[in-house]
């Protein structure tokens, strides 16, 4: 499915209707431009936090710990639960004079 594009004054190019439909593109999506044998090979790319690594292990370290919460059928209860545990914790943080 070759499509024939121009580079623009400012080395710009457009990506055809039907690739872009095809390889789910959307403007603002970040493109990675590679030489390549062949010629110019344009990837998507994601943006990902650089940070994600660490917040990764620390999560896999929660798990591994237990410091895990039960699963919820719904989002009301989660929210109950975590209330509750607000009031208990305030219960046992009251300073004493």
């Amino acid at each position: 499915m070759a499509t024939i594009t121009k580079v623009g004054p400012k080395y710009q190019v457009v990506i055809p209707k039907n690739v872009r439909e095809l390889k789910h593109i959307k403007p603002g999506d970040l493109i990675e431009a590679a030489a390549h044998p062949q010629g110019v090979l344009l990837k998507p790319k994601a943006l990902v936090d650089r940070d994600l690594e660490e917040q990764l292990a620390k999560a896999v370290a929660d798990v591994k710990a237990g410091r895990v919460s039960k699963p919820y059928a719904s989002a009301r209860a989660l929210t109950r639960d975590a209330i509750r545990a607000g009031k208990r914790h305030k219960r046992r943080a009251r300073p004493t004079h």
